[in-house]
C-alpha cells in the first residue's frame, strides 16, 4: 500500500470519527450529503440544458405528437424514479413502476425508431 493510499485511508476513518464523535455530526453529514445532491442534480440540469440546445432542430423535427409522446415519457420516468422508494413498498406500487418505467422506455425507444426511420 502505497503512502498516498494510506494517508487518503486516514483521512476517511479521521471525517467518519468526527460524525460518530461530535454532537450532531450526523445532522452534518446530512447537510454535506444533501448539497453534493444538489450539486449532482445541477449538474445534470446544465448538461440536459446543453443537450437540448445542441439538438433543438432534431427535436422539433420529430412533429408535435412525437415530440409530445417523448415530453412525456421522459416526465413518467422522472416521476417514477423520484417515487422508487415508496412505490417498492407494496406489491401493486412494484407492479405499477415496472409497468409505468416500462412504458416510458417503450415509448422513448418508439419515437427514437421512427426518428430514424426517416
Amino acid at each position: 500500500m502505497s503512502l498516498a493510499t494510506a494517508r487518503n485511508i486516514a483521512i476517511v476513518l479521521v471525517i467518519a470519527a468526527l460524525v460518530v464523535v461530535l454532537p450532531g455530526g450526523g445532522t452534518g453529514a446530512n447537510v454535506a450529503l444533501q448539497a453534493a445532491s444538489l450539486v449532482f442534480l445541477a449538474a445534470l440540469g446544465w448538461f440536459a440544458s446543453i443537450q437540448y440546445r445542441q439538438h433543438r432542430t432534431d427535436l422539433y423535427s420529430l412533429g408535435d405528437r412525437r415530440r409530445a409522446v417523448l415530453y412525456v415519457a421522459v416526465g413518467v420516468a422522472a416521476v417514477v424514479l423520484t417515487g422508487t422508494s415508496k412505490m417498492w413498498h407494496t406489491g401493486a406500487g412494484s407492479v405499477a413502476w415496472l409497468v409505468l418505467l416500462g412504458a416510458a422506455v417503450y415509448a422513448v425507444v418508439a419515437v427514437v425508431l421512427a426518428a430514424r426511420k426517416y
